[in-house]
């Protein structure tokens, strides 16, 4: 079943998803969350960005 739901969380970052709108649809507490499992999926030009969307919350 992780396998599954990490397959499916890869892609959708691959497809470009807001992270914000995959931690809700994962049902993660906080984007800390999200973002701290899954960040190594996102190409390293998109750190700025994910450390943006931190600090908004």
């Amino acid at each position: 079943m992780h396998d599954l739901r990490h397959s499916h969380t890869s892609m959708l970052v691959h497809l470009g998803e807001n992270p914000k709108m995959i931690q809700e649809r994962l049902g993660h507490a906080n984007i800390e969350m999200t973002l701290g499992t899954y960040s190594h999926l996102y190409p390293k030009q998109d750190l700025d960005l994910v450390k943006k969307v931190d600090q908004i919350n």
